[in-house]
């Protein structure tokens, strides 16, 4: 029988997008840095258990306010618990912007009308990620000037 991490799921049920996973590990390395695949999945799987800590703590938290829906704030308190509390401005920061991006989405209220081809949808994609490695990296990486929409995300 499988090792419950988490409620009714097994531990190999609970993953992130490996793809996705992948991009970002290339693209927070230099060029000329390769990581092994065995490497790739054991950051793949330390991104799943911080995000299992922050969540059983963010759970707790909510719990000890005797509320039954995990807020923002309690994420917030969950990561100064922990001892991350040097990321709570950035991820405050993260968690402001995500909710301005969201106040024209269809479930914010306001409906889009404009459709965008996939090609623009990859491209706004691809300056999201330079925008959010910049903030990352409190600006020190200029945003990338030329973006190949064929890219591989084959790491």
């Amino acid at each position: 029988m499988e090792p419950m991490d988490i409620v009714g799921k097994s531990k190999e049920d609970v993953s992130l997008p490996k793809a996705t996973m992948c991009k970002i590990i290339k693209e927070m390395l230099p060029a000329e840095v390769r990581v092994a695949r065995d490497t790739q999945d054991l950051l793949v799987e330390c991104c799943v258990e911080f995000i299992n800590l922050i969540s059983s703590e963010s759970n707790e938290v909510c719990s000890r306010e005797e509320k039954k829906t995990i807020a923002p704030e309690h994420v917030l308190k969950a990561l100064e618990v922990l001892g991350f509390g040097d990321y709570i401005e950035e991820v405050y920061t993260a968690y402001e912007q995500h909710k301005l991006e969201t106040l024209d989405s269809p479930k914010g209220g306001k409906m889009i009308t404009l459709e965008m081809t996939e090609e623009q949808a990859v491209a706004e994609q691809q300056r999201m990620f330079a925008e959010a490695r910049a903030r990352m990296n409190n600006g020190s990486n200029p945003l990338k000037e030329e973006t190949n929409l064929n890219q591989s995300l084959d790491c």
